[in-house]
């Protein structure tokens, strides 16, 4: 089932995001749970979750971005597509991003855009067949200076 997150799905989303990254550290300070609040009660964004008996398989993070350009249409950036790696190939992406990807038109959004930081041919393929191009527009990224203390 495709549906919105509720506070109660932190402990499955973070699961899944240590799969997505399982380089990042642990947070013991709350942080993590904080700003996951935050998110649930901001409006513009949205986590989704795809559950399936009761368990968290997949989700995603749609921020939906007001504009002036565009007829003041508003664009989508997703982020923070996870599929359970146990249940990966099994088509539970494709319904993770359709539904996302719904939430963005029905919010009346002219685009939806995603990074990738994957190499890995399988995932551009995926992000192809979802509906993405990697040919419309070119990416760049900026990340802050190392801090020198």
């Amino acid at each position: 089932m495709f549906r919105a997150a509720r506070p109660d799905d932190f402990a499955q989303i973070i699961r899944l995001y240590r799969q997505l990254n399982p380089d990042d550290p642990v947070l013991d300070d709350g942080s993590d749970e904080a700003a996951f609040q935050q998110i649930m009660g901001t409006p513009g964004l949205r986590l989704f979750v795809l559950e399936l008996d009761g368990v968290v398989v997949a989700t995603t993070y749609l921020n939906l971005i007001p504009n002036i350009s565009r007829s003041a249409s508003p664009y989508a950036v997703i982020e923070n597509v996870v599929v359970d790696e146990s249940r990966r190939g099994t088509g539970l992406g494709r319904q993770i991003m359709a539904g996302t990807l719904q939430a963005a038109w029905d919010a009346g959004c002219y685009k939806a855009m995603l990074m990738t930081g994957s190499r890995n041919p399988a995932t551009h393929a995926f992000y192809r067949a979802c509906g993405f191009s990697a040919d419309a527009k070119t990416a760049y990224l900026a990340r802050p200076p190392a801090s020198g203390s």
